[in-house]
């Protein structure tokens, strides 16, 4: 697929990340995302066989506090990981179609899913984000921490718009470029984006969007002593227009 956003951390092409410890590799920062690999299947498979398990099983915050009480139909979860979003939206009773370039990410993600008795929930599809054409017909699109050195942000980010059904949301979430966590590798890099960068690549003033939330929210992680750290992510939740 293409990016990975299990815990808020650093998405390379359709992954997740799930709520702080994705910023370049896992909390302990220890984590390689095999820049040097040809190709995305590559990056991300390479990481994700380094360790049994590399995000803490939780669902990203921000989805959590934006989606809880929503009506469920269906949704697609972009960079889906190890699976906690996709499987978060099924106990919810969302029909959830969850996608990852990674091929041995998404092993794990179904078998979680399995043993959540959520099996029949969860549609599972190797996708890169980079080749995939999206058509509007979901009523849900998460896009959390789309970020990738192989993927331009921009795209990730109107490709994840463009997947939104009439009447249907849109959440994306990011590192914000002025909250990373310290020991991040990637200061230096344009993989991240302000609320106010977001809003104007997807032309929200001027395109078809009920803007419900645009901002920036501080959240507390761990650093890789066990210490607390402050991050920013950059929260967009927005309706398409019917």
């Amino acid at each position: 697929m293409t990016e990975h956003t299990h815990d808020g951390g650093t998405r390379q092409h359709a992954h997740h990340h799930d709520g702080g410890a994705r910023q370049g590799g896992d909390q302990q920062g220890r984590l390689d995302l095999h820049e040097d690999a040809d190709n995305a299947v590559d990056m991300w498979d390479g990481m994700y066989r380094e360790r049994p398990k590399i995000w803490s099983g939780n669902p990203n915050p921000q989805l959590v506090a934006e989606i809880t009480g929503m009506e469920p139909g269906t949704a697609l979860d972009l960079g889906c990981g190890e699976g906690a979003d996709a499987i978060w939206l099924a106990k919810h009773g969302w029909k959830v179609t969850a996608m990852d370039v990674s091929a041995v990410a998404l092993e794990r993600a179904a078998g979680h899913a399995r043993e959540a008795g959520l099996q029949e929930s969860v549609n599972w599809q190797q996708q890169d984000l980079a080749e995939w054409t999206p058509e509007p017909v979901f009523d849900l699109v998460s896009a959390q921490f789309l970020h990738s050195p192989l993927l331009p942000w921009r795209d990730s980010a109107s490709k994840a718009a463009a997947a939104v059904a009439p009447g249907g949301t849109l959440l994306v979430v990011g590192h914000h470029p002025h909250g990373l966590a310290p020991w991040s590798r990637h200061h230096e890099t344009d993989m991240f984006y302000t609320p106010e960068e977001l809003a104007e690549e997807l032309g929200l003033e001027h395109g078809p969007w009920s803007v419900g939330v645009l901002t920036s929210r501080e959240r507390t992680i761990e650093d890789p002593d066990g210490n607390p750290a402050t991050i920013m992510d950059t929260v967009l939740r927005a309706t398409r227009k019917p």
